[in-house]
Parts: structure tokens; sequence; C-alpha cells
């Protein structure tokens, strides 16, 4: 573990690093915003795909589902900020669901491997 430490400690800081920059672009005026794609729910799966596998990698021992419920629940929280009237955004409950999409979406393999590995040493049919 102590070769790994200094790695996690990486995902970790990438992790927070990446969370805080998309609250605040999420919160700040959209025209003083960076734009990747001209799709605003492009935008949002890119970000919460990247904000979960940067998740799963800082935090190795929670369970994946744990880490599911808390990104969708910023992503909610996102919203609910936007909607604010000092903020001067619009929520959107489109926005949230492309969020639990995108983090669905970047999950599918973790569990497609965690599936693979309940079976295994098993008399399961092949």
């Amino acid at each position: 573990m102590p070769k790994v430490l200094p790695l996690l400690r990486v995902a970790q800081f990438l992790f927070w690093a990446a969370a805080i920059f998309t609250f605040v672009c999420a919160v700040l005026p959209y025209e003083h915003t960076i734009h990747i794609f001209k799709w605003d729910k492009a935008e949002h799966f890119l970000a919460f795909y990247v904000l979960t596998g940067l998740a799963v990698a800082a935090f190795p021992r929670a369970s994946l589902l744990i880490i599911a419920a808390a990104l969708s629940g910023f992503g909610a929280f996102i919203e609910f900020v936007q909607g604010l009237s000092w903020v001067g955004r619009d929520r959107d409950f489109q926005d949230w669901v492309t969020d639990t999409i995108a983090i669905g979406m970047a999950m599918a393999p973790m569990l497609a491997v965690w599936w693979r590995k309940q079976f295994e040493g098993s008399d399961a049919p092949p």
C-alpha cells in the first residue's frame, strides 16, 4: 500500500479539483465559462463521466453505489443552485438526468468486472 499512497493522493486531489471546477463552471454566468461542446448536455455528460472515473480512483474502497449516488446528488445540488434567482442560471431537470446517465455509463464497465468476479471459482456455467 505505501507505493500506491502517492497515486491515491494524486487521484483524490484531481477528483476534488475537478469537482470544484465543475461546480464553479456551473454557477458562473454561462458566457464566462469554458465550453468544449456547443451542446450543454454533452458538457454535462463529459463532466460527470470524468468525475465518476476520478471518484472511483480516488476512493477505491468506497462502494460504487455510494459513489454513484453521491455524484448524482452533486448533480442535483448543482441544478438546485443554478435555480436560485441570484445565480442567474436556469435549473434543468434534464441536465441532472444527463449527469446521472453519464455516471451510469462510466460505472458500467466497472460493474461488469465486478459481476464477472462474482463467478470466479464457482460452478456456474461458462
